[in-house]
């Protein structure tokens, strides 16, 4: 299959780039960056163009054109420039994104557009707690994709134009599903991490996703900072286990992705922000043997001391996973300490420290 990969030279699109190249498609893969796929670069079935999609308007139709299945991961995805630039947020994943759908319909291609688990915003224990005999109760943060309501902060926390820039897009592409009879399938990832989620020591992006935060403050010996106090739980999932996921939908046995959303994520591995930082702290020290001396204890922040004002948060978003069980046969294999440990390591071993191998990892 000719794979058109839009966003490839990403943390998620690097991956997936080797792994439908390991099973035997043609992969032309699209990005403004090619760093993280340098290695591709030699493999008879990899194309790669750079180029800006907001542009090259033209180029990008024809790339459409010649290819059987769309992918679609061109997206601004950290909070940081969610709350610097929100109307570039909104442009980049809304407008430009709207045009690969659009040249989809036209030449009547498969579309697998990624979306966000921001789109689902906050649980309504978070928002209405004094109505509720048990406001932290997990049943009021499975997020499912079928019924799930949405539920975002107000227009002044343009934190949320991310948000809603995918939500829209997704009810875009579910009306030209039912006029034009686009096919598509979206994804909604929940907090993929692993090796190259992002550079290390961060540059030109601002502040980096929580993990990666996090890891660049070990490796530098600096405070991690928890805004609100850590509190916000996220569930986390190995990128391998994902991609596992992705490739299921990108073969489509029997047509059973045709316009479905899917949830992926690990509903086992939720863990605090505050949890996460102690855990990346104690594996560092006993996993991979480091010095805890190097260790500062965390540090409590405001959101908008750290990310300016506008911010605003979901406080817990655990995915339900039935649907890709159930029509895909995906079940997550990584715990969230393997998850962590595997991540970890790549960064350890890019610094120069030398952590320890683990066995008995799944998969590995």
């Amino acid at each position: 299959m000719n794979v058109l990969n839009l966003g490839a030279g990403g943390f998620i699109g690097s991956h997936l780039t080797r792994r439908l190249l390991t099973e035997g498609h043609h992969v032309t893969g699209i990005d403004i960056h090619s760093d993280k796929i340098e290695d591709c670069q030699p493999h008879p079935c990899f194309t790669y163009q750079e180029l800006d999609i907001s542009k090259s308007d033209s180029e990008l139709n024809e790339l459409i054109k010649k290819s059987d299945l769309v992918i679609d991961l061109i997206a601004h995805a950290n909070p940081g420039i969610y709350v610097r630039k929100p109307l570039d947020v909104f442009s980049l994943n809304f407008v430009e994104n709207l045009k690969i759908a659009e040249a989809c319909v036209e030449f009547g291609k498969r579309l697998i557009q990624f979306s966000s688990c921001e789109v689902y915003g906050k649980t309504v224990g978070s928002i209405q707690p004094e109505m509720l005999k048990n406001p932290d109760s997990p049943v009021l943060a499975i997020f499912s994709e079928d019924t799930t309501p949405f539920i975002l902060g107000p227009v002044n926390k343009h934190r949320w134009i991310y948000s809603c820039a995918k939500q829209l897009l997704e009810r875009v592409l579910h009306a030209y599903g039912l006029e034009h009879k686009l096919n598509y399938t979206i994804i909604r990832p929940f907090n993929f991490i692993g090796p190259e989620i992002d550079y290390l020591p961060t540059e030109g992006e601002g502040i980096p996703r929580v993990f990666s935060y996090f890891m660049e403050a070990l490796l530098n010996g600096t405070a991690m900072k928890l805004v609100g106090g850590g509190h916000h739980k996220r569930c986390y999932t190995y990128i391998d286990d994902a991609i596992n996921c992705i490739l299921k939908i990108v073969e489509n046995s029997d047509n059973i992705c045709d316009r479905e959303i899917f949830n992926i994520g690990t509903p086992g591995n939720e863990i605090s922000i505050r949890g996460l930082a102690l855990l990346m702290q104690e594996l560092y020290v006993k996993v991979f043997g480091l010095s805890p001396q190097d260790l500062k204890p965390v540090e409590d922040i405001s959101a908008e001391e750290f990310y300016g004002a506008g911010y605003d948060d979901s406080d817990r978003r655990i995915p339900d996973i039935s649907k890709a069980q159930n029509l895909l046969g995906w079940h997550p294999q990584y715990d969230v300490r393997q998850t962590l440990e595997l991540s970890m390591q790549y960064y350890l071993k890019q610094s120069g420290h030398l952590p320890l191998i683990r066995h008995g990892i799944p998969g590995k």
